[in-house]
C-alpha cells in the first residue's frame, strides 16, 4: 500500500497556484491545501499570505459568483447556495444582496422567454414543468409567478 508522501511545494505556493487559476473562498482554499496533505499552521500562514496581498478576498468572490450566477440564468435562491456551498459567509452575502438593484423579476422573465420562448402553456403538466425548470434556476414563487404569466397581462 502506497503511503501518502508530502507535498513537494510550500502551502503558499500551492495557494497562489490555485488562486492564479481562479477565485476561490477562503473555506474552498483551505479544504483544498487540507486535501493536498498540508498541516494546519501552514494553510493559516498561507492563507494570511494570501490575504495581505489581496489574492483572496470573499467579498470579491461572492461578487464574481453573483454576476456569474446570473448570467447563467440563476434566480437569487440558487446564487445564494451556491455561495454557501463554497464556504461564502452570510454575513457577505446578505451585504452584498443589500447593495444590489438587480431587477430579479425580469431577469425571471428574461430566462422564462429564452428556455420556453412564446409556446403555449395550455396545460397543468405543461405549467408544472415550467414551474419545475423556474424553481429549480432559483426563483421563488412571485418571481415564477411574474415570468410565466408576464405575457398574459399585456
Amino acid at each position: 500500500m502506497k503511503s501518502k508522501q508530502p507535498p513537494r511545494q510550500s502551502a503558499k505556493e500551492a495557494a497562489v497556484g490555485y488562486l492564479s487559476r481562479r477565485d476561490h473562498a477562503e473555506k474552498e482554499l483551505r479544504l483544498k491545501l487540507k486535501n493536498r496533505g498540508y498541516s494546519g499552521a501552514d494553510i493559516d500562514e498561507a492563507v494570511a499570505f494570501c490575504q495581505d496581498y489581496n489574492w483572496l478576498d470573499d467579498a470579491r468572490f461572492a461578487a464574481l459568483m453573483l454576476r456569474n450566477g446570473i448570467a447563467k440564468g440563476w434566480g437569487l435562491m440558487r446564487i445564494r447556495q451556491e455561495m454557501k456551498m463554497k464556504g461564502v459567509h452570510d454575513a457577505i452575502v446578505s451585504q452584498l444582496l443589500e447593495q444590489d438593484e438587480f431587477d430579479w423579476f425580469e431577469h425571471a422573465r428574461e430566462v422564462a422567454q429564452r428556455k420556453f420562448g412564446g409556446s403555449p402553456m395550455d396545460t397543468p403538466k405543461e405549467q408544472a414543468r415550467r414551474f419545475r425548470f423556474m424553481q429549480y434556476r432559483g426563483f421563488d414563487f412571485e418571481q415564477i409567478k411574474y415570468a410565466l404569466n408576464a405575457e398574459e397581462e399585456y
